[in-house]
């Protein structure tokens, strides 16, 4: 009877503490941030050592649906955070605070060879955060959801202002910081997908840096067919005088930034007559013109369709490297399937130190990183779509966790390499 009574007890204690404990909770701090920024996502008033699911999930612009998971276990207080413990499975493993947002990949049944690129950068990626019972997967039936949190991710910071530039043949978006000025500033070009990706760029201005988003090709308002390349060295010399005559940048201090084909626009701007920029940035691009790749339908990496060319076609036109004159930081994914980006390091190295340059170039080199080397903690795309006059199946390379550890570590670096060029 003793024993009876002491299990019953036991019973009724615990019936009685499941009664008063509060109802989980989920927390991201702060609930609104800007994507380069991290949250600190918790959980509490759970039950002690017990197995959870977290999941985040939300729309693209065009409406897709993104989503990644994590396994954990709480601890003996019923709680965890991202920022300390560790995921068990999932979309990642480790103590990864942002592994949430960095790991996201299109849900079971969207299209293939998605990529996420914000459309819209004036409204954010809204995040639904949930808290489910047990080790899932979220797209199990039925799963009971214990919590949730709504997060946002935003693009530009309070503030900031949007401009579309249309004038003297110009296409492309400025971003002014808030106040005064006047700002230091870069102008933004992007790769061979081509439009006018504006979120790099409202990304500098929200952290002081006034930004010209500059289209080349894909887009409407340029000329010629939308599969080439049709404006020529008097275009990217405007786009520079732009910045510089404007009454809200210091003309001194204007830097130029290029991802793949857009790295060696960046170069050879730099060697244009009348064009003098403060420092350079190149992430992943060749250093010689290879606008054939343009028009090429196929499911082989660009890495190897460029080493095809190269032996089919004439050399490829380098650039007078040596003609730089300014502070150069080329950013490197070792695992990029679409640019020979290690070669290209090597030779712009060995070109300024030839030249008696050394002291220029700045190499950051990262091992597992793809080609898209983007700001941190977006979801990286190992193989995409792009759209010419037809679709090609482009492979950039890259493994998720190495590739978003280079991002976290390439945009502080990038940032501190700004600072120290662009504003002393």
């Amino acid at each position: 009877c003793l024993r009876y009574a002491v299990l019953i007890g036991d019973a009724l204690q615990q019936i009685l503490a499941s009664s008063i404990r509060p109802a989980p909770l989920l927390t991201a701090t702060p609930v609104r941030t800007l994507v380069d920024e991290q949250a600190c996502i918790k959980a509490s008033f759970l039950p002690s050592n017990h197995p959870v699911t977290v999941c985040a999930r939300m729309r693209s612009d065009e409406g897709d649906l993104w989503q990644s998971f994590a396994h954990y276990n709480t601890n003996s207080r019923g709680t965890f955070d991202l920022n300390s413990d560790l995921s068990v499975g999932g979309s990642y493993s480790g103590c990864e605070p942002m592994g949430l947002f960095w790991s996201m990949q299109p849900a079971p049944g969207e299209r293939d060879g998605l990529r996420l690129r914000k459309k819209c950068v004036e409204s954010p990626y809204t995040v639904h955060i949930s808290l489910l019972e047990g080790h899932v997967s979220p797209n199990q039936e039925p799963v009971k959801e214990l919590a949730a949190v709504t997060a946002e991710r935003w693009y530009m910071a309070p503030g900031v202002k949007r401009q579309e530039i249309r004038q003297n043949g110009l296409v492309g978006t400025l971003f002014i910081p808030p106040g005064p000025g006047p700002f230091p500033a870069m102008l933004d070009m992007w790769g061979m997908g081509g439009g006018l990706p504006e979120y790099r760029s409202s990304l500098f201005a929200s952290r002081g840096y006034a930004s010209f988003c500059l289209a080349y090709v894909g887009h409407k308002d340029l000329p010629g067919p939308p599969n080439t390349i049709n404006v020529r060295d008097s275009y990217f010399q405007a786009a520079f005088q732009f910045l510089q005559d404007h009454s809200h940048i210091a003309a001194d201090k204007v830097g130029i930034v290029g991802l793949s084909y857009g790295c060696y626009l960046t170069f050879h701007t730099a060697t244009l007559a009348g064009v003098k920029p403060a420092c350079l940035i190149g992430i992943n691009g060749p250093v010689g013109s290879s606008r054939e790749i343009l028009r090429v339908n196929s499911l082989l990496s660009l890495k190897h369709i460029l080493c095809i060319l190269q032996i089919l076609m004439k050399p490829l036109v380098l650039m007078q490297l040596e003609e730089i004159t300014c502070p150069l930081m080329y950013i490197v994914g070792e695992d990029d399937l679409s640019v020979l980006s290690i070669e290209n390091a090597d030779l712009i190295e060995e070109t300024l130190r030839a030249a008696g340059k050394s002291h220029l170039f700045t190499r950051l080199s990262y091992p597992g990183a793809g080609h898209l080397i983007e700001p941190p903690y977006s979801p990286m795309s190992r193989a995409t779509f792009i759209f010419f006059s037809c679709s090609v199946m482009t492979v950039w390379g890259g493994h998720p966790a190495p590739h978003a550890a280079a991002q976290e570590d390439a945009w502080k670096k990038m940032l501190e390499f700004m600072e120290l060029n662009l504003r002393r």
